[in-house]
């Protein structure tokens, strides 16, 4: 069991626009590196690296429409995972990245919301299965999409591989 629960609780790293691609996320020409751990080094190293240097354990990166949008790369993932996110809270989400997130054990939220909700520094409340996220510093709610049980379970597991290795061990 890892340490992701139903409900997060963190503070807003950055707030993003729209259409952030893997490239900005995981720069491409840092594909060699395979040791997934180390693909925190590289996170938003061209567009955005006050957010690497910046990010602490648990906190939240909150962006508009289609997040992790451009090549099908995990590396985008696997940075924002390692780096310590606890969860990329967005409007929307490139069908692979959100995969590739969900099965990293890194929690992807969407919420039309957020995005206009939230501003860096506040202290958000995530409720993974309730589909609500509440911004402790402004006092507000916002509507987000309940995530899937199956997500969760793969969540709660710390990823796709760890469950598979705790289901078939049994």
């Amino acid at each position: 069991m890892s340490d992701v629960k139903l409900v997060l609780r963190g503070r807003v790293r950055a707030v993003l626009g729209e259409n952030i691609d893997t490239d900005l996320i995981y720069p491409g020409r840092f594909l060699n590196v395979t040791d997934r751990e180390k693909t925190a080094e590289h996170l938003f190293e061209l567009a955005y690296p006050e957010i690497r240097a910046g990010l602490q354990a648990g906190e939240f990166i909150v962006a508009g429409k289609n997040f992790g949008c451009g090549s099908s790369r995990e590396q985008a993932a696997a940075a924002l995972k390692f780096a310590g996110a606890g969860a990329v809270v967005a409007g929307s989400f490139a069908r692979i990245f959100y995969r590739n997130a969900i099965n990293l054990g890194l929690p992807a939220v969407v919420s039309a919301e957020a995005h206009a909700g939230c501003e860096v520094g506040d202290e958000l409340e995530i409720g993974l299965t309730q589909g609500v996220i509440r911004n402790l510093t402004k006092g507000t709610e916002l509507r987000a999409a309940a995530l899937d049980p199956r997500a969760v379970e793969l969540l709660e597991a710390g990823g796709l591989i760890p469950y598979l290795k705790k289901k078939y061990a049994a």
